[in-house]
């Protein structure tokens, strides 16, 4: 089965987080953090439609300034996310710039961003054509953990402690529509453009006894074939559970952390999880609000996650990486009770 969407790291595990999340044969992205998006091409980042930020210590939000360059003068909207505070670091951050030429620009790029709050969303239009002035106050909508839903997949949050907050997120397919080609071979049907169209009459769930056309251009005429909908899928799909994908960063090893991670993350097919210190140096992580690298493959273990990444380490292990990789591994694998005071199972 053929994966919906391939997340890859952008940086090593030593550098600024981000996480670069394409869609297979779409021109579309997701993006997990804002930290430096230099080694993405700039076609990668055009692909980017919306941005999910964990909180804004520079080394997560820093890539704002690289995104929004490459957005100006195009006529696209992006949409981001992140906690408490974050409509003023936004605007912060559009007002450290002078915008008195924007009036040359073509297209219209707006930037429309959300900040998240336990109970209720706060969301603010900022356009370039209005030097993105926040000339409306924000809009105010209750909240109830879904950030974005679409009908192939949704994006979740939820609220960490890092003595301040921060977001944790999860991209789930809803379910994955495998096309069995030797059977389209079989009606004569060749892949193509309308392949999407009918995924998507399944993700939005359209009447199975209702027609469904195939189009496609063959000798350079159109060709067309209408099926019942319900049909054609018993022949041409394979319809199996979704992937799920987990990103959790900068969060102190508590009991009400560690309950919403291992909730958030619960059977995930790919957790990437902060792994900053070795538990030797619990101390270290406890007071600057970091998980160490046992606490990291414990908590993976708890959720049943299938595959783990272990990233943002301390530079103090520079030489040394490996033995973070090492010992989230074994938590991972092993069950143990150890000084986290969470029982192994």
């Amino acid at each position: 089965m053929r994966p919906s969407f391939y997340p890859r790291l952008v940086n090593g595990p030593f550098d600024d987080p981000a996480l670069f999340v394409p869609f297979f044969f779409e021109k579309r992205a997701l993006l997990f953090d804002m930290g430096d998006l230099h080694s993405l091409a700039p076609k990668e980042l055009l692909k980017i439609t919306h941005c999910f930020v964990s909180h804004t210590h520079m080394d997560h939000f820093v890539g704002f300034d690289t995104l929004l360059r490459i957005f100006l003068g195009r006529n696209n909207t992006l949409h981001i996310f992140g906690p408490a505070g974050f409509l003023q670091n936004v605007e912060g951050k559009l007002a450290g710039y002078t915008w008195n030429l924007v009036e040359n620009f073509d297209h219209n790029f707006v930037l429309k961003a959300t900040e998240v709050h336990a109970q209720y969303t706060l969301t603010r239009v900022y356009r370039c054509s209005e030097a993105f002035a926040p000339n409306q106050p924000p809009e105010r909508a209750p909240f109830d953990g879904t950030l974005l839903k679409e009908p192939f997949f949704s994006v979740e949050t939820t609220l960490l402690d890092h003595n301040t907050p921060c977001l944790a997120f999860k991209l789930s397919e809803r379910f994955h529509v495998n096309i069995l080609k030797d059977r389209l071979k079989k009606l004569g049907i060749p892949v193509g453009p309308w392949l999407r169209r009918f995924k998507e009459a399944l993700y939005q769930e359209r009447d199975p006894e209702g027609d469904f056309e195939a189009t496609w251009k063959e000798g350079g005429k159109e060709r067309k074939t209408t099926f019942c909908l319900g049909d054609l899928a018993r022949q041409i799909a394979h319809i199996s559970p979704g992937q799920k994908m987990v990103y959790v960063v900068d969060a102190v090893f508590s009991p009400e952390n560690a309950r919403k991670i291992i909730d958030i993350a619960r059977d995930a097919d790919q957790l990437f999880i902060e792994a900053a210190f070795l538990h030797a140096q619990a101390d270290v992580a406890r007071r600057k609000y970091h998980l160490t690298a046992r606490q990291a493959g414990m908590l993976a273990r708890k959720a049943g996650v299938k595959s783990l990444t272990v990233f943002h380490f301390s530079p103090r292990y520079l030489n040394t990486p490996s033995l973070l990789e090492k010992e989230a591994r074994e938590a991972f694998l092993t069950a143990s009770t150890g000084s986290d005071g969470m029982q192994g199972g």
